[in-house]
């Protein structure tokens, strides 16, 4: 009899359950961009409000645990732990000269506006260096040496103008963290973020010296990258209250260097950031829509993970990638 009752009662609850998940607006929008053509590429997506996530979906035979590469959505990655560094004073700030750091490899004859390069410059994108991205890309990842290729590049600006996207500028930091750190940044990341739950990067490319690229060739999971989007979120803490990232350069990371000249978005220190839906939203973004936003006024956390074989700027993908947030926003905004 007691057994009897006790199932009545579990079935009782089960219609609730189904209303409950059947309320929830933001799973049934993840639901219906399985059918989107406009979201086709879309791998996983992940929505966490608070810590908590809230929704997730794989589309098309993919999940949210699957490995994957960010692309360019490892330079945040990258900011983090240059913060890191320098909170633990292996590096004195963003005003640091980095030819002292790299004299070994600068170029003979260097032009003496490698002397003025910072390392904030570097993480802003405007070190003035030619570009090594995009349809430059190749020449830079084919030379022998990409430190020295890339410090021996003709200034198409000033140090501190226009930004320059290249990823030839976060690897620059990669080198940097390597000989400041005494250990690949590969191994740092794994040991300054390790009380990150959650957090893991599996493979990553490597340069000839074995210097890992930063900035490009990272395997993680959508997961892995929410719970680095929630270490932001919450201003360098984890859950339990350790502080990784240092509070200051999340804000300093966040705030407005230049802009982008190809979308107009405002960058900083390895992070994009713009309004969507209504929100100041910060974002990292990789090759092919591999994207990690953070919504702090709603506390939101939102990964995307999209086919990393096609561009995603020049399609309108990337759009409709920030227009699929912007539904999720509203659908996540308090009725």
């Amino acid at each position: 009899m007691i057994k009897r009752r006790a199932l009545l009662a579990i079935l009782s609850l089960l219609p609730v359950v189904a209303v409950a998940q059947q309320q929830n607006p933001v799973a049934t929008l993840l639901d219906a961009g399985s059918s989107r053509e406009d979201l086709r590429p879309l791998k996983a997506v992940i929505v966490a409000r608070d810590g908590e996530i809230i929704a997730e979906r794989g589309y098309r035979d993919h999940s949210p645990g699957e490995s994957v590469n960010i692309k360019s959505a490892s330079k945040s990655i990258v900011s983090a732990l240059v913060g890191i560094a320098i909170g633990k004073g292996l590096l004195e700030g963003p005003d640091q000269k980095i030819a002292p750091i790299l004299k070994a490899d600068l170029p003979d004859n260097a032009d003496p506006r490698l002397a003025q390069i910072t390392i904030g410059n570097l993480l802003s994108m405007q070190a003035g260096l030619g570009r090594l991205s995009g349809p430059d890309y190749g020449r830079f990842v084919s030379s022998r040496n990409w430190v020295r290729f890339a410090l021996s590049q003709p200034f198409a600006d000033e140090p501190g103008g226009q930004m320059l996207y290249s990823t030839a500028s976060t690897h620059l930091l990669s080198a940097i963290l390597t000989k400041v750190g005494g250990k690949s940044t590969l191994a740092l990341a794994r040991e300054w973020l390790a009380p990150v739950d959650g957090f893991r990067i599996g493979a990553w490319e490597r340069d000839p010296q074995g210097i890992y690229l930063g900035g490009n060739q990272m395997a993680m999971t959508a997961r892995s990258l929410l719970a680095f989007g929630e270490l932001y979120r919450n201003e360098g803490r984890t859950k339990d209250g350790t502080q990784v990232v240092p509070a200051d350069w999340v804000v300093q990371s966040w705030q407005r260097r230049t802009n982008s000249h190809f979308s107009g978005d405002d960058y900083g220190y390895g992070w994009f950031s713009r309004q969507i839906g209504g929100e100041q939203v910060h974002f990292g973004w990789g090759y092919g829509g591999q994207m990690l936003y953070i919504v702090p006024s709603l506390k939101l956390t939102v990964v995307m993970i999209s086919d990393e074989n096609g561009p995603s700027a020049r399609t309108g993908y990337r759009d409709a990638l920030h227009g699929f947030l912007s539904e999720i926003i509203a659908a996540s905004r308090p009725v």
